[in-house]
């Protein structure tokens, strides 16, 4: 029995200790909550998968490219990034590429990894290659995967007849296997075979990229508003266990590009359709960043009020990316991006076929037009606007008259802009595409930005000195291998003053690769062909751009700043943790 001694002898329920011990009890509590907490958020931390900006392109990619919305741009002469910059992120959807154990082997169990016996012990050393033979599918596949062991290989074409009886032309689909850019590109080569005595395939030459072009296959052309266009007909294999389609889109640099203009197809198509086009305004001759922000701001309104967006074509290139220092007008969009994407993901047309339509069916069928003079006429007022046209006429006064200010205010939390329908111009990927495919997409890049920065001492102190061939050297020791390929991508115009680094790596630069874009060149025809029998000058954007992505795709990247100096990219005190 417990009595009043028994508890007067256990000090722990005295009563001066009772707050000790609820002090104690507390503690303890607080502590194992603690516990429990960080258990949970070592366990959240360990599961937790963040949104990827790719499946919400219209907030995320635009949150991602501009920090707010003022109506001053700065003059930048660097590429645009575009919808498909932010794919690069998410590489789980890449992993079912083709590895060399997937391929049939079956017919070539018993010979090397680059020949095949012939079926036909008849045959002679003389005798025609049957391309379309299967066993000679698979001696390609695997010598081809073998070969090119920087890329991962998606799809392979089936081969057909090359430029004589003994070469084959086969096509296939791949990514590198490291770099930044996002994209699927394609490839087609020759493959000059040889038979020996005994009826065995060798492959004993390897043509450059592009050189298989009996393998291309071309694409029809498409009618209505960028709707209903042929697919590619061409065949290439179904790995088992593979799937069919990746399921990102991605741009398929080196298949054919069908940009030709959308047409419209009758009277009632045109008259059923309801348009939205902006006219004049002060972003013409800007810089390639303001006028993809306003023509963005332009696309989204349009996607917004759920109308046909009529779009001029003409661009005038800035004279910060001209050689005669002069702004120039006359320049495609489809010089610089990708007309064929945007086209099947909204509804477009070119401004001057629109008028052409609008003035033959206007006055017979009454089509009416909503005319808006000012920006602060927000989309949201708009949208019950029954009118064919909806036609915001912009003034001569800038700021005010610049398109992406319809994009501000309470408009900005509304009005998305698209940037999931932009890509860039796939020929001008398929260049820089060649340029990696001849260092074999294994090569190693630096951005080397000197210029007017390296002159200007008072706002980059540093940078002139640390990006001197001596300074370059000592960084990237610790950096690139010696004997490596490195592509420097630079706005230094004399390339000999690099010559230093030859010693330690084998370097390479954009204009090495002329042969690309000159008179003699693929995409030199392609651009004539587009501009309407006119030579088009590959200007300063796009060499901007092809250097911008050949950077991209190398295995590692050395930007300017953070990496090769400590000066700001904007200059003293601009620094950020993006810089």
């Amino acid at each position: 029995m417990l009595n009043r001694s028994t508890f007067a002898r256990n000090g722990s329920f005295r009563a001066e200790n009772l707050g000790q011990n609820a002090l104690k009890l507390i503690g303890n509590l607080c502590f194992t909550l603690f516990v429990i907490g960080v258990l949970i958020f070592t366990i959240i931390a360990a599961t937790y998968e963040p949104e990827d900006p790719l499946f919400h392109p219209s907030s995320k990619i635009t949150s991602f490219l501009t920090s707010n919305s003022n109506a001053t741009f700065k003059s930048d002469v660097g590429v645009v990034k575009t919808g498909e910059d932010f794919v690069a992120s998410n590489q789980t959807a890449f992993n079912t590429f083709i590895n060399i154990t997937d391929v049939d082997i079956a017919s070539v169990a018993e010979e090397s990894e680059s020949t095949v016996a012939s079926e036909n012990h008849s045959c002679g050393p003389d005798d025609p290659i049957d391309c379309r033979d299967p066993d000679v599918f698979h001696l390609l596949m695997r010598y081809t995967i073998d070969k090119f062991k920087d890329i991962h290989f998606y799809r392979f074409g089936k081969p057909v007849r090359g430029d004589n009886d003994s070469s084959c032309h086969m096509a296939w689909r791949f990514r590198p296997k490291e770099g930044k850019a996002a994209a699927f590109y394609k490839d087609y080569r020759t493959f000059k075979l040889e038979r020996s005595e005994n009826c065995t395939l060798s492959i004993v030459g390897v043509g450059d990229y592009h050189s298989g072009g009996n393998a291309r296959k071309r694409k029809g052309k498409g009618k209505g508003k960028g709707r209903g266009k042929e697919k590619d007909k061409e065949v290439f294999e179904k790995v088992p266990g593979k799937p069919d389609d990746n399921p990102i889109a991605l741009p398929e640099v080196g298949e054919t590009v069908n940009d030709a203009l959308p047409v419209v197809e009758s009277e009632g198509s045109f008259n059923d359709g309801k348009y939205l086009i902006y006219s004049g305004g002060g972003d013409r001759c800007k810089s390639m960043n303001q006028y993809l922000w306003s023509f963005m701001c332009m696309l989204g309104e349009a996607q917004y009020l759920n109308r046909t967006l009529v779009m001029d074509l003409s661009i005038c290139l800035s004279k910060i990316y001209t050689s005669s220092g002069l702004d120039e007008e006359g320049k495609d969009f489809r010089f610089y991006f990708d007309f064929e994407h945007l086209k099947d993901s909204a509804s477009v047309l070119d401004e001057a076929q629109f008028w052409s339509e609008w003035k033959k069916w206007q006055q017979k069928d009454g089509l009416s037009l909503h005319l808006v003079e000012d920006f602060k006429v927000t989309p949201m007022k708009l949208s019950e606007v029954k009118d064919t046209l909806i036609m915001r006429k912009f003034g001569s006064v800038e700021p005010d008259n610049y398109w992406y200010r319809v994009c501000e205010g309470e408009t900005e939390s509304v009005v998305q802009r698209p940037w999931h329908m932009i890509w860039k111009s796939r020929r001008l990927l398929d260049v820089a595409s060649a340029i990696a495919s001849r260092m074999n997409w294994d090569f190693d890049s630096v951005h080397v930005e000197r210029g007017e920065k390296a002159i200007n001492k008072e706002l980059w102190p540093n940078l002139d000195r640390d990006t001197s061939p001596e300074a370059l050297l000592s960084t990237l020791q610790d950096k690139i291998e010696d004997g490596r390929n490195l592509y420097i991508s630079t706005n230094e115009p004399d390339s000999s003053f690099f010559d230093p680094l030859k010693d330690k790596y084998s370097t390479h630069f954009l204009d090495e690769y002329k042969d690309l874009w000159d008179a003699n060149s693929d995409w030199y025809a392609e651009m004539t062909k587009l501009n309407n029998g006119n030579a088009v000058e590959f200007d300063g954007y796009m060499r901007v751009s092809v250097d911008t992505e050949v950077f991209l795709r190398g295995k590692k990247q050395i930007e300017t700043f953070n990496d090769l100096t400590k000066d700001c990219k904007d200059g003293v005190n601009t620094c950020t943790s993006t810089a």
